[in-house]
């Protein structure tokens, strides 16, 4: 099975290719990816008709790239996959109509992926150990931060969602109040690693910046009160200017709490074997430590799972990851198969 995964759904234009044979793990043999990083930069963060106009003039040459170095040629190519949403909607069409486009002409099924899904899937991409089910998933990135229950591959049910910003959104304009280049997230965990760098043990927090609904009582998320208190405490220090590395490292603690907290009382909760954490956030290092230190103190048998640094913010290879899983999940005829395999072409 080779599967043509599109991916266009913010400012990354990037495609990839998936192979799997039977019996085998599936394999990446290319992911490009186009990105607007340097574009958006000078405005602080990302301007849609800016992002979809970059989209008609990259993803011709990307899709052309991928096919070129995973050595594929269309006749070879089972599906082509393709984000659907969530997204922004003008970059989502980009994606969207030339994969239609491709699938009409090389004839060839067409599956329309979540872009959430994509996230989740990226982390069974190159796993080194299998993961036990149920799991709760945590995805947080820019757009995007909630928490849900995975019991097996196809069941997966949302239960918390963020209430205004997403994490990664609150990352990003902490940031920008803080006089930091975009992207946020970056920016922030290298002037905390610095600030901790200076010290042989945690330093203590003397900045007080709350840590809203870690005890709501359910999985929903807030960051807005979080960022409106960066405001605020910068308002009132004539001396931030001085401090920014220490404002950075306690705005990170207080939004990895958050994160770390529910989740891991959801995984009580729902008697979970295993985590999996995904989304452009997942990227922190620091993130990932504490996940794994905090983890091993709620459940020693809690198994934590990251998707690999280069899966982790936008890409094709995650979408052609769960696009290979929901082919598996069809039960009357195995996916290698491909003339059996049933599609619905409609997005």
């Amino acid at each position: 099975m080779r599967i043509l995964a599109i991916e266009s759904s913010c400012d990354e234009t990037a495609a990839s290719v998936l192979s799997a044979n039977k019996n085998q793990k599936p394999k990446i043999l290319s992911n490009v990816i186009s990105s607007q990083i340097a574009i958006h930069a000078q405005y602080g963060g990302v301007i849609p008709e800016i992002a979809a106009r970059e989209h008609v003039l990259n993803i011709i040459p990307v899709i052309a790239a991928a096919l070129a170095n995973a050595k594929t040629k269309p006749s070879q190519l089972d599906a082509i996959a393709v984000t659907k949403g969530p997204g922004l909607i003008t970059s989502l069409i980009s994606g969207m109509e030339t994969a239609r486009t491709l699938a009409y002409a090389w004839n060839k099924p067409l599956l329309g992926l979540n872009h959430i899904e994509g996230h989740i899937y990226a982390a069974f991409l190159n796993l080194k150990r299998k993961v036990q089910f149920p799991a709760i998933v945590l995805t947080v990135s820019g757009g995007h931060t909630l928490l849900a229950v995975m019991k097996e591959h196809g069941e997966l049910k949302i239960i918390g969602d963020t209430r205004d910003d997403a994490a990664g959104e609150a990352f990003d304009k902490g940031a920008k109040m803080l006089g930091l280049p975009y992207p946020g997230g970056p920016a922030v965990s290298r002037a905390a690693l610095s600030y901790l760098s200076q010290f042989s043990e945690k330093p203590k927090e003397t900045l007080g910046f709350p840590r809203p609904m870690l005890n709501s009582g359910d999985f929903d998320f807030s960051f807005s009160g979080l960022k409106t208190s960066l405001l605020y405490k910068l308002q009132a220090d004539k001396n931030w200017a001085k401090k920014i590395e220490q404002y950075c490292y306690e705005y990170e603690e207080a939004i990895f709490d958050i994160l770390i907290g529910k989740t891991l009382k959801a995984a009580k909760k729902y008697q979970a074997k295993s985590i999996i954490v995904s989304g452009g956030v997942s990227a922190s290092s620091r993130l990932r430590k504490q996940f794994l230190d905090k983890s091993k103190i709620a459940n020693s048998k809690l198994g934590v799972y990251f998707p690999e640094m280069s899966y982790t913010t936008d890409n094709a290879a995650m979408i052609a990851s769960a696009a290979y899983f929901r082919l598996s999940r069809n039960t009357k005829v195995k996916p290698w198969q491909k003339e059996k395999v049933e599609l619905n072409l409609s997005l």
